[in-house]
């Protein structure tokens, strides 16, 4: 009764997301040049976060630099919205001809040698059209191949469903981060090759002793080292989306490989190419990363950067 109850409350936002999702994308562009103005100008929805995270990363830009990059970034921020609501009534040929993704023949070939991937990916916009993976590779979702993304179960029920919806509707599956380990060593047994996007980018939780520091956007920076551990555990190759969005509504993914055989490598210098790639990604575009997120909220001190790197050494 209760589910019912819920569902019926949440049926006009329901009705009015399905009819977004229905506009042309002319039409959608505009509505979210009117979502920015009201994010921007009228709500100011975390201004304040996004202008401290610039002007600390980028302390050798100017004033009016910042300024540029910051209203940049809630432009992308709008289009964000609109896109992934788009995902709600997309065609393949649409997404394909706004989403290209180059080098998918380094994942066909590491699926031909019957190998699972794991993909390092970031908030960069925008990452939930990444999802249409599937149809640039020659190898479909099926009983044999897996595609799935890692997420954080959301506190409202629906709007967590809501996003598994649009997540799968290019054939993927969502690993519950609580139960990621289980899930692919579950795959592995069955003879199950997989391809799983891990969004590293996010601090490490409250009082998670697994991380790793690097000097990131000029910050020291904890960085989530699960994603490492897991992938040399399961022999998995692990592959880093290098984004672009070279004009609205459009953007580029590029892959890259980190690694073959994570165990052959030293400890943690995944982490590192990961945060330096994404370190070059973001400052060849800071507008398409997400700023709003108090990453550096409780600043790692530079001591433990310096005691990381002696460690490494050793």
């Amino acid at each position: 009764m209760k589910v019912k109850k819920a569902s019926l409350m949440y049926l006009p936002l329901q009705l009015l997301l399905a009819s977004v999702a229905r506009l042309p994308f002319g039409a959608l562009y505009r509505l979210a040049d009117l979502i920015y103005v009201l994010v921007y100008y009228i709500a100011r929805y975390r201004r304040k976060t996004v202008l401290k995270n610039l002007k600390e990363s980028f302390p050798e830009k100017n004033e009016a630099e910042i300024t540029n990059i910051c209203r940049e970034f809630y432009r992308n921020f709008a289009d964000y919205i609109v896109e992934t609501i788009k995902l709600g009534h997309v065609t393949n040929r649409q997404i394909m001809k706004r989403m290209e993704i180059v080098g998918i023949e380094t994942v066909d070939r590491l699926f031909s040698e019957g190998r699972s991937i794991i993909m390092m990916f970031s908030h960069c916009f925008n990452w939930e059209w990444a999802t249409s993976i599937t149809l640039w590779s020659r190898f479909k979702p099926s009983e044999k191949t897996v595609y799935a993304q890692v997420y954080r179960h959301l506190d409202n029920d629906w709007f967590n469903n809501y996003f598994l919806k649009l997540r799968s509707r290019f054939g993927s599956v969502s690993f519950d981060k609580r139960m990621v380990l289980r899930n692919l060593v579950q795959l592995r047994r069955q003879g199950i090759k997989s391809i799983t996007g891990f969004m590293s980018d996010q601090k490490p939780s409250h009082g998670d002793t697994a991380m790793h520091v690097v000097n990131f956007l000029n910050h020291p920076t904890a960085m989530i080292t699960g994603t490492e551990i897991l992938a040399r555990k399961l022999d998995m190759a692990v592959l880093y989306w290098d984004v672009e969005k070279p004009a609205r509504g459009h953007y580029r993914l590029t892959v890259r490989l980190l690694a073959e055989h994570p165990g052959k490598l030293p400890e943690f210098s995944i982490t590192d190419q990961y945060a330096s790639l994404l370190e070059n990604t973001i400052r060849r575009t800071p507008s398409i990363w997400l700023w709003t997120h108090k990453r550096w909220k409780n600043p790692v001190k530079a001591a433990t950067l310096s005691q990381t790197a002696h460690t490494q050494q050793q």
